[in-house]
């Protein structure tokens, strides 16, 4: 199981510099389990609101990529729901003061542990530095 947080997933649906090596990247490993849980379609849907009151998109440019977004995750993922184990584990990981976790990138990575995760893609280079405190497999997946 190859587990994403929302970060990896952004350039995959949004035009972004990396988007091109992330497309590329889930094309070679189309044939994986590819793993995201369902706190992902809240992050994603926020992270376009803020770009709507920012600017960045109007509305129907939100409304569209979230289409999209919703279609590839039909199409390609798998989505699971975190359980208790997973919220006590991302306790214990927002309690190690050292990993700077917020809650919602502790619970990502206490999934990703818990469902014994072969790899943890993120693009979050602070996400990146906790998983490895931690001792997670973790990579970008991309390389420059």
């Amino acid at each position: 199981m190859l587990y994403f947080d929302t970060s990896f997933i952004v350039p995959y649906i949004l035009p972004e510099a990396i988007s091109n090596r992330v497309q590329r990247f889930f094309v070679d490993h189309q044939s994986e389990e590819l793993t995201i849980i369902h706190w992902t379609r809240i992050e994603f849907a926020s992270m376009l609101s803020r770009e709507v009151r920012l600017g960045g998109l109007t509305e129907q440019a939100a409304r569209d990529a979230d289409a999209r977004f919703e279609s590839a995750i039909a199409q390609s993922f798998f989505v699971v729901l975190p359980d208790r184990s997973d919220f006590d584990l991302g306790k214990h990981y927002v309690q190690r003061f050292e990993t700077a976790l917020r809650g919602g990138d502790a619970l990502h990575l206490a999934i990703a542990k818990n469902r014994n995760a072969q790899a943890f893609y993120t693009l979050d280079k602070k996400l990146l530095k906790a998983a490895k405190i931690i001792g997670l497999p973790i990579a970008t997946g991309i390389r420059d």
